[in-house]
């Protein structure tokens, strides 16, 4: 009898094996591809269409740069609802409907004739970042537990990535197909690839998941917390803050890399590449930031990138030359796509799993009520105000890396043995 249970389970157990890791690649891969297109939108489209909308819509350098408020307000209005809501809903209902917002508004946008529905639009864009970042997230932790810093860098370096290729592709498509039809042409694009995609975002069976050896072992974090204890603890408001300041600083580069290379004197096809560079390590620095989380810790990893984001970013008005302006900005960006890649592995290392997505979703509001108003709205404000005094605005906003890189470094997750 026991021969022939041992050839039954060698019999069955292969299968279950081999049908959870097609799951768990699939499931990653869907999880990244749905960054790519919200990614190109967010990070690269703003830059290139800014000056076309500075001309048509006769607005200033500081309206076309805060319309990365816009997307930030969404983010903060809805990504705590989304991470409270998507367990009952659906990780793949979740990530269709953002592909949906993110599709039809952006087949809208060159018909749009004033600047503030191209601020709709950017909101749009918050909205659909919003149902298709949190449940991304979720979805490859689950499936990768004790690779969560890689796996998380994995999908933030597509969303980050996907602007340096798409950026002088957008340009190139404004310049020949015009405004209606190159968003027209990329809206549908996204709209149908994220519906194909969003089918495959899916978390384990706990069932299935347990005859994997891969989640044999006990998972590295302890406890999970509720959202009630999360925000009683000096980590959530450290992390919380750190958010504010960086995710404000960072974000703020998408416009202003274009219209300072244009400040500078530079062609338009050139200030493009500064958009580029910064896009390049956005996207990169979110995988490699990622892995090195695992291994040298995720405080170190988060402060050395700020520190090297704001230094660069002060640095930046006072050198001269499209390769060093380019570098400049590569800092900045893998500043920012590290406070993306590693904070979400951060998060669940303090707080745990159960209640990621509210939790986050809470932390992300400083991204979006304060980042906003800080970053990209403050910003355009003070180049409409000192006639686009750019050492004062990139000064404030490397101050604010270096400080949020200050309250990173506090930020000590709980011990496996310590009682959260």
């Amino acid at each position: 009898m026991t021969a022939e249970l041992e050839i039954t389970n060698a019999s069955v157990t292969p299968p279950i094996a081999l049908n959870y890791e097609r799951r768990k690649i699939i499931a990653l891969i869907s999880s990244c591809a749905s960054m790519f297109w919200i990614g190109t939108f967010i990070f690269g489209l703003p830059g290139v269409m800014a000056p076309y909308w500075q001309n048509t819509f006769g607005v200033g350098r500081g309206a076309v740069s805060q319309m990365p408020f816009w997307v930030l307000l969404a983010l903060g209005i809805l990504m705590y609802a989304v991470g409270r809501t998507q367990e009952k809903i659906g990780y793949a209902r979740m990530a269709s409907f953002g592909a949906l917002v993110m599709g039809i508004s952006t087949i809208l946008l060159g018909r749009y004739q004033s600047i503030g529905w191209v601020y709709f639009w950017s909101f749009t864009m918050g909205v659909a970042a919003t149902f298709v970042y949190i449940p991304a997230l979720t979805v490859v932790q689950r499936w990768y537990p004790h690779r969560r810093g890689l796996v998380t860098g994995l999908v933030n370096m597509v969303f980050g990535l996907s602007a340096c290729p798409m950026s002088p592709i957008f340009n190139r498509l404004l310049d020949n197909m015009g405004p209606v039809g190159t968003t027209t042409g990329i809206g549908i694009l996204a709209l149908v690839s994220g519906l194909i995609i969003a089918p495959f975002m899916k978390v384990p069976d706990i069932d299935l998941s347990k005859q994997s050896a891969n989640t044999a072992n006990r998972s590295t974090m302890g406890r999970s917390m509720t959202v009630s204890e999360s925000i009683r603890t000096r980590n959530f408001w450290l992390m919380w803050c750190s958010w504010a300041l960086a995710g404000g600083a960072g974000f703020a580069m998408v416009t202003l890399s274009t219209l300072f290379g244009l400040k500078m004197g530079l062609s338009m096809k050139n200030a493009v590449l500064i958009l580029a560079a910064y896009g390049l390590t956005n996207g990169l620095s979110r995988i490699i930031s990622g892995y090195l989380s695992d291994h040298i810790g995720r405080n170190m990893t988060l402060t050395i990138s700020f520190m090297f984001g704001g230094l660069a970013y002060i640095l930046m008005p006072h050198v001269q030359g499209v390769v060093i302006w380019a570098l400049m900005a590569a800092l900045v960006g893998y500043a920012f796509g590290t406070l993306f890649a590693v904070s979400a592995a951060l998060a669940s290392d303090c707080f745990g799993m159960a209640h990621f997505g509210a939790i986050f979703g809470l932390i992300f509001t400083a991204y979006g009520f304060i980042a906003g108003p800080l970053g990209p709205w403050l910003s355009g404000r003070i180049l409409d105000i000192t006639g686009d005094n750019f050492t004062l605005v990139f000064s404030y906003l490397g101050v604010f890396f270096i400080v949020a890189g200050c309250f990173v470094w506090f930020v000590r997750p709980p011990r496996h043995d310590e009682k959260i």
